[in-house]
């Protein structure tokens, strides 16, 4: 499935944006030049939460297991535009797996482990997912099992494929499949003979909270994950010597475009981690010896508020750090810089291309640098980001429509570039306006200290962001809204001091004095299957819920009241 038209692709080649090599054009380099190197690291805790003891895989090994997964895939139906759902943890399987659908032109889905039957049937259904690999166990959930139940709701599933050593009725088990899936077989040979990939062709199909309520599938070509890869290099300048630590599930545009991409490009060293724990994440920087990382702006807080994580672990090696999501402390990014030498990057980004990017070179306050962006297409602007050269943005106005060009008026980014995506999943240029651009919902103003920066001021898309997953407010309400006692909702982000935001409810009660519980709340949501980190965890009854003069209700009002954050 070829994604840009020909005119857009053929650009993009011709300007050196994508080189033209695919996934396993850069597998198989490495599995040649640098076999015996060491490529995926288990996280050291894996048995709490996946079968089997940690794992160190060289590039010969992760193509061996590649190889042997991609044949097994084969037998069970996947091939060119195939979709293959994955829902794994962060582990040595995920990339595998990744590159094993790649390698047959598939086209793979990545869920979080979170999701459950109600996000999962949804997107399913919408991806027209016809194989499904995950895990027999896994966090504390029989996902494999779950997966064959799923089969029923979708008419397109027809295999679940699972690893571990335990059977699961319906799934076939990956750990003997894959051990005797030696060589291609003659048919698949005559596949990948034929198979003629193309930079422009889909591999992923990752998705997106929308205002609608319903997740919007974003799909992206090997020539666009590279030339977000490449920028991913570029801003912590990494090299091929960089070992990466990875917290950040592999399903989305932090995990793959921020850690994936960058392992797969230069043949590095990744070493995944999961669930974040801040004392596994100290331990595997000193043991791995890691010089990048990304992590939330409140771990980054903790880790230098008193230094002691530097005094009992040696963390010398860690030159980078990434991170974003909320704005970041002058004083930490000065204290990460001057007292321990480590850079930190200020990473503004979204599934469907639009990043911003500041870094010492760009914002050299650090004071600033946790509140503003380089804006693009600014003269003189010291780049670490080769495609900034190629981008474009404009603010425009929400109430008229109009480009804003002077400081002080909030706006909706708006971008084009090598970076934006061609398209919602079956929704055509849906999110972009008629002139080209794409919408990214995200409202800046153009700084007044300085007008070749901009600053986040607000979401217009209506996202709560809780622990760096998104979560719809509209399918909250929506979900919530069929509860017989509820008159009217309103879902908000409340701020939290440990995961950014989590979900507070503004409920009317449909009869005065007949208020339902949180608890009452919540129950039909764990029924239908609603993944847990999407439950609201604050219930705020009023009598009524705040609207201006068209009936709109005023959500910025409504998180005023609630603007404390909570500490957990």
């Amino acid at each position: 499935m070829r994604l840009f038209s020909e005119e857009s692709a053929a650009e993009h080649l011709r300007a050196g944006w994508w080189s033209g090599r695919t996934w396993t054009d850069l597998l198989d380099r490495h599995r040649i030049e640098v076999p015996d190197q060491i490529s995926l690291v288990d996280p050291p805790n894996r048995a709490s939460f996946l079968h089997g003891e940690p794992r160190r895989l060289t590039w010969a090994e992760v193509g061996d297991q590649v190889d042997r997964l991609s044949r097994v895939l084969f037998a069970h139906g996947v091939t060119r535009d195939v979709v293959v759902g994955v829902q794994l943890p962060n582990a040595v399987e995920l990339p595998i797996v990744l590159l094993a659908v790649a390698r047959l032109g598939g086209i793979v889905t990545p869920f979080p482990v979170q999701y459950q039957r109600h996000e999962l049937r949804g997107m399913g259904e919408a991806a027209g997912v016809e194989v499904f690999v995950s895990a027999a166990h896994a966090t504390g959930r029989r996902l494999a099992a779950e997966h064959v139940e799923l089969a029923a709701d979708l008419p397109t599933l027809h295999t679940v494929l699972a690893f571990g050593d335990e059977p699961v009725e319906g799934a076939g088990g990956l750990e003997g499949l894959m051990a005797a899936a030696s060589n291609d077989s003659p048919q698949l040979r005559r596949h990948l003979e034929r198979l003629d990939r193309h930079p422009n062709d889909c591999v992923t199909l990752v998705w997106t909270s929308g205002t609608e309520g319903s997740p919007k599938g974003v799909p992206r070509a090997y020539g666009d994950w590279e030339v977000l890869g490449l920028s991913c290099i570029q801003s912590p300048r990494l090299t091929s010597s960089d070992i990466l630590l990875n917290p950040f599930p592999m399903v989305n545009g932090g995990g793959l475009a921020g850690m994936f991409m960058p392992w797969l490009l230069l043949g590095t060293t990744l070493v995944q981690h999961h669930p974040f724990d801040l004392d596994v994440f100290v331990g595997q920087i000193e043991a791995e010896q890691v010089t990048y990382t990304c992590a939330p702006p409140l771990v980054l807080d903790t880790l230098v508020l008193d230094d002691v994580a530097f005094e009992e672990h040696d963390l010398s090696t860690l030159r980078a750090v990434g991170s974003g999501s909320a704005p970041l402390s002058g004083w930490m990014i000065a204290r990460w810089e001057n007292d321990h030498g480590v850079e930190v990057l200020n990473l503004f980004g979204s599934n469907e291309g639009g990043v911003l990017y500041g870094d010492p070179d760009t914002v050299p306050d650090p004071a600033e640098r946790g509140r503003f962006f380089p804006r693009y297409g600014q003269p003189g602007m010291p780049y670490r980001i080769d495609v900034a050269s190629a981008m474009q943005a404009r603010l425009v106005s929400l109430d008229d429509g109009q480009e804003i060009t002077e400081p002080g008026r909030a706006g909706e980014l708006r971008l084009k570039g090598p970076t934006i995506f061609a398209g919602y999943w079956n929704q055509d240029r849906h999110g972009f306006d008629e002139d080209g651009w794409f919408c990214t919902g995200d409202v800046f103003e153009i700084s007044a200290h300085n007008e070749a920066y901009l600053t986040h001021v607000d979401r217009a898309k209506d996202l709560i962001i809780r622990g760096g997953f998104k979560i719809s407010a509209a399918e909250i309400e929506a979900l919530v809204i069929a509860d017989e006692r509820v008159a009217a909702v309103a879902a908000v982000a409340m701020p939290d001091d440990r995961l950014g935001e989590r979900v507070c409810l503004f409920v009317v009660p449909r009869v005065p004095g007949q208020e339902p519980t949180l608890q009452e709340i919540i129950a039909p949501l764990a029924e239908q299957g609603v993944a847990k980190f999407k439950w609201p965890e604050r219930l705020e009854i009023v009598q009524e819920l705040p609207r201006n003069a068209i009936g709109k209700i005023l959500k910025r009002e409504l998180r005023s009241r609630i603007a404390q954050p909570a500490h957990q």
